[in-house]
């Protein structure tokens, strides 16, 4: 199930609180699912894979440092979802858990990374247009190039890295589930 690149449903932010608070939330929810989708991979014997998770989470990790820092937050400030500002129970970032395959390639890892930086870039980018207070609509656009940069990032690991065979998921000792 992929999902859709622009999940905004919600009406825009109208404070630079209301949106750093939401940003502050959809970039630690991208850190979460990096680091479990990295564990998940670890477990899997797949230590490439998780590496290169374990760095994108690091990159989100820096986001929320800038944000908390740029807001003058505390590091345990919680602030409320309320369902964020877009239509999807995850924020757009996030990499979608059922899209992971025990056996992906670095390759792999990096599209779904793509689609969740340009779902990220596209979801500010709304924002940046569709704001009421020029303070939220100059913070949506930072943070749309900051988005544009990690896709840009994305698609430069990705020319570094071969595209898996057709059978790449062929596992000649799948496992075994028993009662």
């Amino acid at each position: 199930m992929t999902r859709q690149a622009n999940p905004r449903a919600q009406p825009a932010p109208k404070t630079l609180t209301e949106l750093m608070g939401q940003a502050l939330t959809m970039e630690r929810e991208a850190v979460a699912r990096y680091n479990e989708l990295a564990d998940m991979m670890q477990t899997h014997n797949n230590p490439e894979v998780a590496e290169l998770f374990r760095k994108m989470a690091g990159y989100e990790q820096i986001h929320v440092n800038q944000i908390l820092a740029d807001m003058g937050w505390a590091d345990d400030v919680v602030v409320p979802r309320h369902g964020g500002f877009w239509s999807t129970p995850e924020s757009p970032e996030v990499v979608p858990i059922e899209e992971m395959h025990y056996l992906m390639h670095p390759w792999h890892a990096l599209q779904l990374a793509l689609a969740a930086e340009q779902r990220a870039e596209a979801f500010f980018a709304e924002l940046a247009g569709t704001a009421t207070s020029e303070a939220v609509r100059q913070a949506a656009e930072e943070m749309r190039q900051e988005e544009a940069e990690h896709v840009a990032l994305v698609r430069e690991w990705l020319g570094k890295v071969p595209q898996p065979d057709a059978n790449w998921a062929d596992d000649p000792d799948p496992p075994r589930y028993m009662d």
